[in-house]
């Protein structure tokens, strides 16, 4: 795709109009102490977070995430040692992941609630036996 001068201007109209909604990063750093990513904004609000719920970096070291930098835009944060990118509007909507990521990591979660309607059921469940068995249907040959 050949980038046009209109092409570019539209990109450059859209960056203009997302650094005016979002604040931009003055300041990154990761704390060891209470082991979360600190994000500071030109707006004075702060943004702490795990790493571990952040897609690209569940698995990361303390070590890796400590040279984090602003991008030029101030929209982003790179993570040089892990060549992971966060982007702030998308942070800030609440996505610290893909949709398909984000959904599975609500699902762990949702998994491991316990609630006294899923005790109930299984109560239910254990007074017929329990669970099903699986069994493994034969193919035809």
């Amino acid at each position: 795709m050949d980038i046009t001068d209109k092409v570019f201007e539209a990109a450059n109209q859209r960056a203009a109009a997302t650094r005016k909604t979002f604040p931009a990063a003055v300041e990154v750093r990761y704390d060891r102490r209470v082991a979360r990513i600190v994000i500071a904004l030109a707006s004075g609000l702060e943004l702490a977070f795990s790493p571990k719920h952040v897609q690209g970096l569940e698995h990361a070291h303390p070590a890796e995430l400590a040279d984090a930098e602003i991008t030029p835009s101030g929209l982003g944060i790179h993570f040089p040692q892990l060549d992971a990118d966060l982007y702030l509007p998308a942070l800030l909507e609440g996505f610290l992941g893909s949709k398909r990521w984000m959904a599975s990591e609500i699902g762990k979660m949702g998994g491991k609630v316990s609630t006294e309607a899923k005790a109930k059921a299984a109560r239910e469940n254990g007074k017929l036996g329990g669970r099903p068995r699986k069994t493994k249907e034969l193919k035809a040959a």
